[in-house]
């Protein structure tokens, strides 16, 4: 589906890009993708791109991924020679076309369902970025207490350090309007895991509006992510961005202006069964 797509009025509908950056995922990527995919034809109401993005794998990753290009309609594949999920992310999301720029995790822990929540404050104009977040109270969250303890731990740090507000910086399940995002990237120096943090710290700076979508989140048993060095260097990304804040470093010019719309509601409104059914399309479409 073309990524700039008009309805029979010619007004151009919103676009989304979903990007999923991975690394050695060859044994899942198929499934993940597949899964993914299916949802977003059957109940997402946008036009839309599912972009892999691999990140340097030594495995089967990059065939898998050029074969899922050739067999699904709306899945492009890029591949880059160096790891680092915040470097994937800034790559695909600076050259989207797409009007809101999102990613999630290859394991697809976080439900599906929260999707169409995520990206609806973006696309009506209501939001600027959008998290999931597992540390909601309207969360549910299957996962083992050690994770669980670094994950509220790193949170606490950040709102006593940063003054975060937001309550879940590291859940791999994020959205942004692309032009908000185009003028924040080069204020953003971590191309690793502290990306994520280091982008929503900038918005947060820059009175940008972020919506928080509770989420169901089961733990991938497989996860690579080393726990120990991945919390060392976000106390060291916590560190340079504190030094920024406090020297006036941290404030982006000419950020772009919400320009909101009452024809796609807000996520706070949306229920996926009752407000938008399968198939729904038509209501949701706006000029830009």
């Amino acid at each position: 589906m073309p990524m700039n797509e008009t309805n029979a009025g010619g007004v151009r509908r919103r676009s989304v890009e979903i990007v999923v950056p991975v690394y050695n995922e060859a044994h899942v990527l198929a499934d993940s993708i597949g899964r993914l995919h299916a949802h977003l034809e059957e109940s997402f109401p946008f036009p839309f791109r599912i972009t892999i993005a691999d990140n340097a794998s030594t495995d089967a990753t990059w065939y898998a991924a050029t074969d899922l290009t050739v067999r699904l309609p709306h899945v492009h594949a890029v591949r880059l020679e160096e790891k680092g999920r915040g470097r994937a992310l800034k790559h695909v999301w600076n050259r989207s076309s797409a009007d809101v720029v999102a990613y999630l995790d290859v394991d697809l822990s976080t439900g599906l369902e929260a999707f169409l929540p995520l990206v609806a404050p973006l696309l009506s104009g209501h939001s600027d970025l959008a998290v999931g977040s597992r540390l909601h109270r309207q969360a549910a969250v299957v996962r083992g207490a050690k994770r669980e303890f670094v994950s509220r731990s790193y949170n606490l740090l950040l709102k006593a350090g940063l003054g975060a507000r937001f309550s879940d910086a590291q859940c791999g399940f994020k959205a942004v309007r692309t032009d908000v995002f185009r003028a924040l990237a080069p204020h953003i120096e971590d191309t690793a895991w502290f990306f994520d943090t280091e982008l929503l710290v900038l918005a947060q700076r820059n009175g940008l509006r972020v919506h928080e979508v509770p989420v169901d989140w089961t733990d991938d048993p497989d996860s690579r992510v080393d726990i120990v060095r991945t919390a060392v260097d976000d106390l060291l990304g916590m560190r340079r961005m504190l030094r920024s804040t406090l020297a006036g470093r941290t404030r982006v010019p000419a950020l772009p202006r919400r320009t909101s719309t009452s024809q796609v509601p807000a996520a706070r409104t949306l229920t996926p069964a009752a407000v938008l059914p399968t198939g729904a399309n038509t209501h949701l479409e706006y000029a830009s």
